[in-house]
């Protein structure tokens, strides 16, 4: 009897031996991709190497020259409407930030983000991701509308639109000071003045949050929103950046724009067909100012430069913490920002800031000064126009998109991508569906496209089947096909322009092609019907500390 239970055991080890080495072993899950999305403020165009720029930028290059590159990617041209898109994938209106960040009394103006409009930070958390974000919010102050409360799990930055970059003093700001916030998650946040660099800090924290996210948390995937608020004002840098840019801008910006023009057509940019636009008149030829004078431009543009510098060394941060955690292959890096360089009056008090805490030089702690149309025309190479206006300059961005696993090295497509396309990316990279009610809330549905087909390789633009549209304080604009309408406040006339062959806008065809322009302007309305916007002259503020107040009444919105 032990004889025969010795043998069966015998024989049921060789039949489960046999099982185990004739069984495949099991495939290990792929793990899900981590997103981060890095936004920058006020840069313009051409302000880095891989667009063209003579500025320093060896870390976003290499994004760019191992990533792909879009030609044509649009934001809301300026701050607060740009984020309520980038972060819901909604127009401005639909996320209720019309205007700005400011309550002008109906949903669509509301100055912060309806519950209606869910943010990817809480689409992403539900789905499993952690979500981060270190950098400027500015889609809302009410402590119900922060980014804890709207699906991030660490936050460190501002919550309104710029500050200081060495204290969080209030900043001089039409005819009473603009308060500055300074939180890490929900807990206020008082350094020592002159004891930082925010640009440094906003790093710094992001590097930090991917430490504890992935000690606490390894094997988890992530999204990383890092909202810089370089090159945005006041211009002020290390000196340590600032004297590598000593000299550099001595040529003045008309030659360093013709300079930029041709590593733009080397680097495959700007196409050879293109248009370029045409020289401001509001800016003066360098060679026309006095030697004072050129002292004095030359100096802005030397802290502008090393501001970018700084931002860019901080996304090398980034990247080398991405590969110590052996996360880089697995991550998709999206870069673009927020608006073009900022034009509007060449005095000093443009766009009714005062300068009453220049305290030093330009550059330095306490000063206040910004990079002014003169050199935003500059950035801005080769669109024509600047923050705040919807020819392209106004809210054309460099685009930027990075992912080991998917994205073949080194292509620049046309793309035409909006900020709405953002969210729908990153919910299919990350397999999430949208959902249709969250918290008990209907959700608004998404209006954009999916950019994974153009990242891919496998398209050369998003096909959206429908036009892109825009509104922001009177001024509006339509982006179909080849064809883009667009009318600059107070007036109410329709400029239309061939972008396939004219990106510059130097031709304004309307008069010849009075059937496009009716087309376009019908599919306009049945927008603004539909996403809530209204007149501007029926909501239109009367107060100067408003971003385009000024400069909206004195220079058509710029």
């Amino acid at each position: 009897m032990k004889q025969k239970i010795i043998l069966i055991a015998l024989l049921t080890g060789l039949i489960t031996t046999a099982e185990a080495q004739n069984r495949k072993p099991a495939k290990a899950a792929t793990p899900r991709p981590n997103i981060v999305l890095i936004m920058v403020d006020d840069m313009g165009y051409s302000d880095l190497g891989a667009f063209g720029s003579e500025i320093s930028t060896p870390n976003l290059d290499k994004l760019a020259t191992e990533g792909i590159r879009l030609r044509e990617f649009y934001n809301n041209s300026i701050c607060a409407p740009t984020r309520a898109s980038l972060l819901t994938g909604q127009y401005q209106h639909k996320a209720g930030v019309g205007y700005f960040d400011v309550n002008l009394g109906l949903p669509a103006y509301q100055g912060y983000l309806n519950r209606e409009s869910l943010t990817v930070g809480e689409v992403l958390r539900s789905g499993g991701y952690s979500t981060l974000l270190s950098g400027k919010w500015h889609v809302g102050r009410d402590s119900l509308a922060w980014p804890k409360q709207r699906g991030f799990d660490r936050f460190y930055g501002i919550l309104g639109g710029a500050s200081d970059y060495f204290d969080t003093k209030p900043l001089p700001f039409g005819n009473s000071p603009y308060p500055v916030t300074l939180l890490k998650d929900n807990i206020r946040q008082y350094p020592k003045d002159n004891s930082y660099y925010f640009t440094d800090e906003i790093g710094n924290n992001a590097v930090s949050f991917l430490d504890e996210q992935q000690q606490n948390t390894p094997g988890k995937p992530f999204f990383l929103y890092v909202a810089f608020t370089a090159p945005h004002w006041p211009l002020q840098a290390l000196p340590e950046d600032i004297a590598k840019y000593k000299g550099k801008y001595d040529a003045g910006w008309d030659a360093l724009r013709e300079k930029r023009l041709a590593r733009q057509r080397e680097l495959g940019i700007l196409t050879q067909n293109q248009t370029v636009a045409g020289h401001d008149p509001e800016v003066p030829y360098w060679d026309k100012l006095t030697y004072d004078e050129k002292q004095f431009w030359k100096a802005k543009m030397e802290v502008y430069a090393a501001m970018v510098d700084r931002m860019d060394q901080n996304v090398g941060k980034i990247l080398a913490k991405l590969k110590e955690l052996k996360q880089d292959e697995n991550t998709l890096i999206v870069f673009l920002s927020d608006n073009g360089a900022q034009g509007g009056f060449n005095s000093n008090n443009q766009l009714g800031r005062g300068l009453v805490r220049n305290e030093g030089p330009v550059g330095t702690a306490g000063s206040f000064d910004y990079q002014e149309q003169n050199w935003a025309y500059l950035s801005n190479t080769p669109l024509r126009q600047y923050k705040n206006n919807f020819h392209e300059g106004g809210f054309g961005t460099s685009f930027i998109a990075w992912y080991p696993k998917q994205i073949k090295g080194g292509s620049i497509v046309k793309g035409t991508g909006h900020l709405i396309d953002l969210a729908p990316t990153f919910y299919e990279l990350a397999g999430i569906s949208y959902p249709a009610t969250y918290n008990g809330v209907k959700a608004n549905p998404l209006a954009g496209k999916s950019l994974l087909p153009v990242l891919f390789g496998q398209t050369g633009e998003v096909d959206r089947g429908e036009p892109i549209f825009w509104e922001r304080a009177g001024n509006r604009a339509v982006r179909k096909g080849k064809w883009k309408i667009v009318s600059t406040y107070p007036s109410f006339k329709w400029e239309l322009f061939d972008l396939e062959n004219d990106r510059g806008e130097t031709r304004n065809l309307a008069d010849a092609q009075p059937d496009i322009v009716n087309a376009l302007s019908a599919e306009y309305a049945r927008w603004a019907d539909r996403t809530g916007v209204v007149d501007y002259d029926r909501i239109k503020p009367g107060n100067d500390a408003i971003p385009g107040q000024a400069a909206a009444r004195g220079r058509n919105g710029n």
